[in-house]
């Protein structure tokens, strides 16, 4: 497997790339946006540049890994020669079925089809396409260039081969990967996106503040990064699709999303990358901080 194509190139698509890029295999970045590509672009540079600047990896490792990722805004153009295609869209089903649909007719036949999505049914995914035993869940952990995470979800159909295929693979990267089985949310966003949402509730009922939230997450519960801050940083836009997919999955009460998560995503405050979530970013020293959290 030396030929990787990435469908999508935002936060995790850009990720997803690099990683396999550091690792010498040959990535194709699709998106069908230019300016998206160009962002991305971007992104893995800069975060390659602090690789060097840590040591972590030398200048001529940077300029390998660049030299391994191609930017296409044609899904045909993009994944003909792939080996192994990585959808990282927005998450949404039928956006995702969509693309899959498309993907089983340009690709070859021996083309593994992977989803990145955190919280949706590989199964229906995969029942979108003519080999659905060659599709298969890689959810990888946001940041993904840093995260060791990758949980691999079998679908119902999904083969043993393509099984051992992926976990060899994640494996080649320097990743740790989990198999689970297909429910929705798998196990990190069926037990983290309860969490967040209850730190909102927490929140929405005036029990605390948001830092004062984060602060107790943090120092008593060793977390890294408070729910809420983590909500910001991956989107609350993001947070609400999944928790909606679980409560739609299990219909139970307690995957309900919080009223103020619902109205903050209405209101267009998605976190970090709207500029205000639970945090203000518009001034540098707090988005830089948050920047720096995992780097």
């Amino acid at each position: 497997m030396k030929n990787i194509a990435v469908v999508g190139a935002g936060t995790m698509g850009s990720g997803i790339a690099q990683t396999f890029a550091q690792f010498n295999y040959k990535v194709h970045l699709i998106d069908i946006s230019e300016a998206t590509l160009e962002k991305g672009m971007t992104t893995i540079a800069r975060n390659l540049d602090r690789f060097v600047s840590k040591e972590k990896i030398s200048k001529a490792d940077k300029t390998q890994a660049l030299q391994n990722i191609s930017t296409v805004t044609s899904l045909v153009e993009g994944v003909k020669n792939a080996d192994l295609v990585v959808e990282a869209a927005t998450e949404n089903s039928v956006l995702k079925t969509k693309i899959f649909k498309a993907l089983d007719e340009i690709c070859a036949k021996n083309t593994i089809l992977a989803t990145n999505t955190s919280s949706i049914s590989i199964t229906q995914i995969a029942s979108a396409t003519n080999r659905p035993e060659k599709v298969i869940g890689m959810h990888f952990m946001n940041p993904v260039p840093i995260m060791k995470l990758v949980e691999i979800i079998r679908g119902y159909a999904t083969s043993n081969e393509v099984m051992k295929t992926i976990i060899e693979l994640s494996k080649k990267i320097n990743k740790i990967p989990v198999e689970v089985n297909d429910y929705p949310g798998f196990v990190a966003n069926r037990i983290l996106m309860p969490m967040i949402n209850e730190s909102i509730e927490t929140l929405y009922n005036n029990v605390a503040g948001v830092e004062e939230i984060d602060t107790i997450m943090k120092l008593g519960m060793a977390h890294p990064m408070g729910p809420l801050q983590l909500a910001d940083f991956i989107g609350l836009d993001v947070c609400l699709s999944i928790l909606n997919v679980l409560y739609d999955g299990f219909k139970n009460p307690k995957y309900a999303p919080c009223p103020l998560l619902i109205n903050m995503v209405m209101a267009g405050k998605l976190g970090v990358k709207s500029g205000e979530g639970f945090y203000d970013y518009s001034k540098e020293s707090k988005a830089k901080k948050v920047a720096k959290t995992f780097s």
